[in-house]
């Protein structure tokens, strides 16, 4: 019953790996482990991949240590244990990224990432604090979570969804910024749930209790 946060050199996995050992002891989750081994992922109940900095240094860093995102894509996908994408995490199974150039996603959730433009001069960007969730669709991992509900956020980039049905929450910031997206065994956060207070450990605690 692992859950595998995977470290490419690329994620707070100090704050991450503290948050969901935490939920994991609450929920009677079993351990939890980070690791850059691709075998001990292959092995995971559950898959979680952070990501800070930018869009195509990520992916760089991901692809770079080989075998890596096999092993998570044979996990995930052929084997559809649950999965949970953090922030850069989160952006990168678009289609593609539009950070200073053109990146190639995993496309496992259809869409691009571009840039945050809220069309107001009051409002900066990157988008970085607290904001109040909007849910625009169920799902068991939002489970006690409510619109209004407030989550942390820091990026200058988000993800414009092509199905509507896959946004499962959003923000507003000059603009409906996602928040949240899902499809089969598959989410994905933009904010930060580790650094959310209770909003977050909410939704890492659900995340580990998750049966798909």
């Amino acid at each position: 019953m692992t859950t595998v946060i995977v470290d490419y050199e690329s994620g707070n996995l100090h704050s991450a790996r503290k948050a969901f050992e935490r939920m994991a002891l609450e929920t009677d989750a079993g351990p939890v482990e980070v690791t850059a081994d691709p075998d001990r992922v292959r092995r995971a109940e559950r898959v979680v991949l952070p990501g800070d900095g930018a869009f195509p240094a990520c992916r760089k860093e991901l692809f770079d240590h080989r075998g890596l995102f096999e092993a998570i894509e044979e996990r995930v996908i052929g084997q559809g244990r649950p999965f949970l994408g953090i922030c850069i995490g989160m952006q990168m199974l678009a289609t593609r990224g539009l950070e200073y150039a053109p990146t190639d996603g995993f496309d496992w959730i259809s869409g691009e990432v571009v840039p945050i433009a809220p069309g107001d001069a009051a409002l900066k960007v990157p988008h970085m604090g607290w904001n109040d969730l909007v849910i625009d669709h169920p799902h068991p991992v939002l489970d006690g979570i409510a619109s209004g509900d407030h989550a942390y956020f820091v990026h200058s980039y988000h993800f414009r969804v092509a199905a509507a049905q896959q946004r499962l929450a959003h923000v507003e910031y000059g603009e409906e910024i996602t928040a949240v997206i899902g499809r089969d065994t598959i989410l994905g956060t933009q904010f930060h749930p580790e650094k959310s207070q209770a909003t977050g450990l909410r939704l890492i605690a659900n995340f580990l209790s998750w049966r798909p």
